[in-house]
């Protein structure tokens, strides 16, 4: 019996591999962050609000800036927007931002028709950015976004709650905008009466149902900052370009007789909570619900009124080539409809046509036949007439005749009767 050898056991070489660093995706966001910062950003703002409410200062006042503007008259007979664009940039960051005014809104005696300049324009951009989306060659990376994004709108500070413009005015703009209400020179109020301003307009706003833009909460490093600011809403701003010395340093204020009003100063006014929440925190959230929201909502409403939709009777998606043939299914019938009934109005207006011919036919005949009788009648009167004057005449000669006949006998008699003498 042949002895059993045992033989040690065959170790497997199994190929290892040492990561000698990172695999590397969490570096995306620093890719995003660069190519962002190569391209650049849009912002857009709409400025809404009474003439000689400080639109233009508090603009220059927020970004520090100094931008085109020349004061608007009182007697425009509507309402005309104004855009401009201004190329901006700060710590290696470019901002292309577009700032549009409302010239001449409120100076009109009739303001019932004040937001509809507003509601257009802002329309049209969105128009001019879904025209874009639907081209065949798309160039959505280099094409200039004028969708507005931030519209502030001032409000007078009367004390007395909002006027009948502003509220229809944000009725007519809460679906198409995200609107941040502001209290144009807050200076002009004392402190009391601007806090129970501040409370009348948000329970106005509240009472009409008006929906304004609501600094975001779902992130929890700024739910806390955003959820206070929401609270202050409207904030209450005053805007100045000159400087003033303070103490040791030179802040931007307004001099008054009475004292001087810091607008950098949290205890004066609401600008650098307005400016942190508009430029420094926000800006992105605005773009982001301008698209999401108030463009999507725009383009599904354009899309639904040009027959695009998304499931058809029977619950199953519907490709836009089906739908498309549907569309030009229709627009055949469409057409065939408009040229059948184009085709019975053209011979109805034909025979109406040849009736009225024929009546104008029937009354020129009834009119020559008339004109030749009146014509035959005056021939008959004519002829009798000359036949009258015929006789007439031949009457006249024979009376001639015998006239010159009773004269020459006379003249005989007469030579006689001087003979025999």
């Amino acid at each position: 019996m042949a002895a059993i050898v045992e033989r040690p056991p065959v170790e497997e070489k199994i190929r290892t591999l040492k990561l000698s660093g990172h695999v590397g995706f969490d570096s995306l966001p620093d890719q995003l962050v660069a190519k962002s910062t190569q391209n650049g950003f849009t912002f857009n703002i709409l400025c809404i609000g009474e003439t000689g409410m400080g639109k233009s200062t508090l603009m220059d006042t927020l970004f520090n800036t100094s931008f085109e503007s020349n004061p608007a008259p009182h007697t425009l007979p509507s309402v005309k927007l104004k855009s401009n664009v201004y190329e901006l940039q700060e710590s290696q960051v470019r901002l292309k931002l577009t700032i549009v005014d409302t010239v001449g809104y409120g100076d009109q005696i009739n303001k019932e028709d004040s937001f509809t300049a507003i509601v257009d324009y802002i329309d049209k951009k969105f128009d001019d950015y879904l025209q874009e989306e639907l081209k065949i060659k798309r160039s959505l990376s280099s094409f200039h976004d004028t969708r507005i994004h931030a519209c502030l709108y001032f409000i007078c500070p009367t004390g007395h709650g909002l006027k009948s413009i502003d509220l229809v005015c944000m009725k007519k703009l809460d679906s198409k905008v995200n609107i941040i209400p502001i209290i144009a020179k807050a200076d002009t109020v004392s402190k009391a009466e601007l806090s129970k301003f501040k409370q009348r307009i948000i329970q106005e706003i509240k009472t009409n149902n008006i929906q304004i833009y609501q600094f975001p909460t779902d992130d929890d490093t700024m739910a806390k900052v955003n959820t206070e600011m929401n609270n202050q809403i409207p904030f209450a701003v005053v805007g100045s370009t000159d400087f003033v010395r303070v103490g040791n340093k030179m802040v931007r204020a307004r001099q008054y007789p009475w004292g001087t009003v810091q607008v950098e100063n949290e205890s004066h006014c609401d600008f650098t909570k307005l400016r942190e929440m508009l430029i420094r925190t926000n800006m992105e959230d605005m773009r982001e619900v301008t698209h999401q929201k108030h463009y999507e909502l725009y383009r599904k409403k354009i899309l639904e009124t040009m027959g695009f939709t998304d499931v058809g009777q029977d619950n199953q998606p519907v490709s836009f080539q089906q739908t498309f043939e549907r569309k030009q299914v229709e627009h055949r019938v469409e057409l065939q409809r408009k040229e059948d009934e184009m085709r019975q109005t053209f011979v109805l207006r034909v025979k109406e046509k040849e009736t009225e011919l024929k009546e104008v036919e029937k009354e020129l005949y009834t009119k020559y036949d008339q004109l030749k009788r009146d014509h035959a009648e005056e021939k008959k009167n004519y002829e009798e007439l000359k036949k009258r004057l015929e006789e007439e005449k031949t009457e006249f000669q024979k009376r001639k005749q015998q006239v010159a006949t009773q004269q020459l006998s006379h003249h005989t008699l007469t030579l006689g009767k001087k003979m025999k003498k």
